[in-house]
């Protein structure tokens, strides 16, 4: 038996916005701006799909779900990474493991991660144990220092014939 082994990677970045809530990981967290964007703006979420959807498919969220299609405005990231996530399945690919990071100098995370891990597990149907959220400063250098918004790199290992 032979075994494929593909890996990606995914970046995503967007700006606060005093309107809207913030949603992270699939989860709403308290804090007094959300992220602009078409979608819900899920930064972490958007960075995950690039991850998978590279190595799967050789294409990346806006060209799965693009910004000039209505039906993808304010929809729920977690329903794209769904969307995603069974596409992979139904390829015969297994998700073996994410490892994600979240850029953010506010609002602060740590609390709300287990909760982010437990969500997206089981939207892609994996352990809570193979998906690792990490969440850093940047000492107030760049944008998401200075409080201007909120960026998130993933990465990620597919598994065919395992």
């Amino acid at each position: 038996m032979t075994m494929d082994i593909k890996c990606g990677i995914g970046f995503d970045a967007h700006k606060f916005d005093e309107t809207r809530k913030l949603f992270l990981g699939g989860i709403e967290i308290p804090h007094d701006k959300g992220l602009l964007g078409h979608s819900d703006a899920d930064v972490l979420i958007h960075a995950i799909i690039d991850s998978l959807a590279g190595p799967a498919f050789g294409k990346d969220i806006g060209m799965l779900f693009p910004d000039s299609d209505d039906e993808y405005k304010d929809i729920d990231s977690k329903i794209l990474l769904r969307r995603v996530s069974e596409m992979i399945y139904y390829d015969d690919w297994r998700i073996s493991h994410i490892d994600a990071e979240i850029i953010a100098q506010e609002p602060k995370l740590m609390p709300y991660i287990p909760e982010m891990q437990r969500v997206l597990a089981e939207i892609m149907g994996i352990k809570t144990t193979s998906i690792t959220i990490k969440a850093t400063t940047t000492e107030k250098m760049g944008f998401t220092g200075r409080g201007e918004g909120i960026a998130a790199l993933a990465s990620s290992i597919l598994i065919k014939g395992a």
